[in-house]
């Protein structure tokens, strides 16, 4: 039988503890799980040496034979050792089912890796009980990932051009990076979905997808009304009196002009059609719609206070 280092298997020396061994066998087993690397052969090969490498070196009397005989322990095992009990009940390859305890006590509480060790490693396929006896349980459940979903804080600019946020994802220890196009007209509460960016599947099964929940953030010119913008616009007196134009700003960054009519009374207001929002997936707009607000002046020249008073009079005539 070829000799296995199982200490070079887990990077310890061979004077390490039992909490060193068990603290490197659980930093591996995290990298190298099948459930984080689906597909993945030789990560799957790697776990395999690694649980192992950890089911000897973690039971005190199979380290001490294994120290003792090297490659020939597992025979002293089979040939009726205080180890054979152990081996007998031991799945195909020499693996057996991790316990609710021992798995608690390398991974810490719960079941960090799903179905993987009650369905790989000599636990029973379901719908089949029996087969870890039979030494048949290695069919790994195939379960789809969970989708995902996250809030993403957005502004009414980049809610009306559209826009590419790139964000970190955490999947199961492990972060990537990943570039979303968020397209123009996304409202607040909207979903933006990102295939395949949800929880990992296990067996081979595919990964869910994560939403991005929109939440728009107030804007100090425009309020959003569904697809439509209200903005204000200030205008002089004489504007609102005798008419003229006015520039109303737009998201767009291109201002327009507004044709004021005579007589104009504060706070009416003007549509704008089709400068509102954009329409996700549509070719139409909203519209914007600009409530003028009348400025009076803060101080009159000698002469702007002759006008008024010449106004009042012709004022109090018409009133006559």
């Amino acid at each position: 039988m070829d000799f296995k280092d199982y200490y070079a298997t887990l990077g310890v020396q061979k004077s390490a503890t039992e909490k060193e061994i068990k603290q490197a066998f659980r930093k591996l087993a995290r990298k190298f799980h099948p459930d984080v690397n689906p597909g993945d052969d030789a990560a799957e090969s790697k776990f395999k040496e690694l649980n192992e490498a950890n089911e000897v070196l973690s039971d005190p009397e199979k380290r001490r034979k294994y120290d003792e005989l090297g490659s020939n322990w597992r025979a002293y095992e089979q040939g009726g050792g205080p180890g054979a009990q152990a081996g007998r009940h031991a799945g195909a390859g020499g693996f057996r089912t991790m316990s609710p305890d021992e798995t608690n006590a390398t991974f810490g509480e719960g079941d960090p890796f799903s179905d993987f060790f009650h369905t790989f490693f000599g636990g029973a396929t379901a719908g089949h009980p029996d087969d870890s006896r039979r030494g048949r349980g290695r069919a790994r459940v195939a379960r789809p990932g969970r989708d995902v979903e996250q809030q993403i804080d957005l502004s009414l600019d980049d809610a009306y051009r559209g826009t590419t946020r790139r964000l970190t994802i955490k999947h199961d220890g492990h972060a990537r990076t990943v570039d979303v196009r968020i397209p123009p007209g996304v409202g607040d509460s909207s979903r933006v979905r990102v295939a395949g960016e949800g929880e990992v599947g296990s067996g081979g099964a595919k990964s869910g997808d994560l939403y991005l929940r929109i939440r728009l953030t107030p804007h100090p010119t425009f309020e959003r009304r569904g697809k439509d913008l209200y903005t204000k616009v200030q205008i002089p007196l004489t504007t609102a009196v005798l008419g003229g134009e006015a520039e109303v700003p737009t998201l767009a960054g291109k201002p327009l002009r507004l044709k004021v009519p005579d007589t104009t009374q504060n706070g009416q207001t003007f549509r704008l059609k089709g400068h509102g929002m954009p329409t996700t997936n549509r070719p139409d707009s909203g519209d914007l719609y600009a409530t003028v607000e009348v400025q009076l002046p803060k101080a009159l020249t000698p002469e702007q206070r002759t006008h008024f008073e010449a106004l009042a009079e012709l004022d109090k005539g018409t009133t006559s």
